[in-house]
């Protein structure tokens, strides 16, 4: 089998659905054959790794340790959903004070461990306070850290063409952006509909205003509805969407959703949250997504949630306050 590189994986969680489906993923799709699945939980990770090897991908050279020293010493990319998962009731933010804590310590690790790291993608929620604290603590620039926020997106677009009873790659230029979250900001001004304005079929017949309001609350809801019919959290699609990420960081080729990066402007300091990005072998790069002024207003309150967030983790003494990232983080 030919790999795109053989530099080193590691998937943190990999005793999880989550984890063991990534790596799974990223054998599939040919990443690289050199994958280390870490988690503390040992017996879950041998039987997580021995389904691996009975899958018997040719040229693989899969090891699984729980010494995260050992698991990241050296690694090229890292995927971690190494966090407590969402259970029936909770929100992301329910997560918050455990999975920050994971957070840090994993920044810490990466720190000492792996500062040459190309591309970090973290996917534990809630992934922009988890991410940003990783960034924070593990000294990388801004670029080499990314969260996933293409589900939201990717949710928009089944509900648009289950809507219009289209494929799903008839529904283009969706995008959510702002917090992956339930005060996601939804964008109606960059899709299109078998090539039509999105904008300009809402309101009518096609798409009236009260049924789009109830898209945009179900995309919302995305994550919540997986866990009421299956009885836990989503696995697959963050599983195979984040290992598309890291493939985009190897090949170069790009990824097509937006992705959580840190933002650092007068409108929306010092947060990492989801924007029009670009993802390649040069990390992530951003732009402020264009939009109407409702859209922009609505990714300022997004922004103002994530804000909130940030700051109650920084109260737990988690995060350092704001005017001491730069010392913790050059890069910062």
């Amino acid at each position: 089998m030919n790999y795109l590189t053989q530099d080193k994986l590691v998937i943190c969680g990999a005793a999880g659905a989550i984890g063991s489906n990534m790596v799974q993923s990223a054998l599939s799709l040919g990443l690289t054959p050199n994958i280390v699945m870490y988690d503390p939980f040992e017996k879950g990770l041998e039987g997580a790794a021995e389904e691996i090897y009975h899958c018997a991908f040719p040229g693989a050279n899969v090891t699984w340790t729980t010494d995260i020293a050992e698991a990241l010493r050296g690694a090229s990319y890292i995927i971690s959903s190494g966090g407590a998962p969402r259970k029936e009731g909770m929100t992301r933010e329910d997560l918050l004070k455990g999975n920050c804590e994971i957070a840090a310590q994993l920044g810490q690790d990466i720190r000492a461990n792996c500062p040459a790291v190309k591309l970090v993608a973290i996917i534990f929620n809630p992934a922009d306070i988890t991410g940003l604290t990783v960034l924070v603590h593990s000294g990388l620039a801004p670029s080499r850290v990314a969260t996933l926020a293409a589900l939201d997106s990717t949710r928009l677009q089944t509900a648009l063409a289950q809507h219009f009873d289209l494929p799903q790659d008839e529904v283009t230029g969706c995008r959510t952006y702002g917090g992956h979250g339930e005060q996601m900001a939804v964008f109606a001004s960059t899709a299109a509909i078998a090539g039509k304005p999105l904008s300009d079929l809402i309101g009518t017949d096609a798409l009236p205003k009260e049924k789009w309001e109830a898209i945009k609350a179900h995309v919302r809801q995305g994550g919540k509805r997986i866990i009421e019919l299956r009885g836990r959290s989503s696995y697959q699609s963050p599983g195979h969407q984040s290992v598309l990420m890291i493939k985009a960081a190897i090949d170069g080729h790009g990824y097509p959703w937006p992705v959580g990066t840190y933002v650092d402007t007068p409108d929306y300091p010092k947060i990492t949250m989801a924007m029009e990005t670009t993802l390649n072998n040069e990390g992530v790069v951003w732009t402020t997504p264009s939009g109407t002024d409702d859209e922009i207003a609505a990714l300022r309150e997004s922004y103002s949630h994530l804000a909130k967030l940030r700051d109650e983790v920084i109260a737990m003494g988690v995060l350092p306050p704001l005017d001491q990232w730069k010392s913790v983080n050059p890069h910062l």
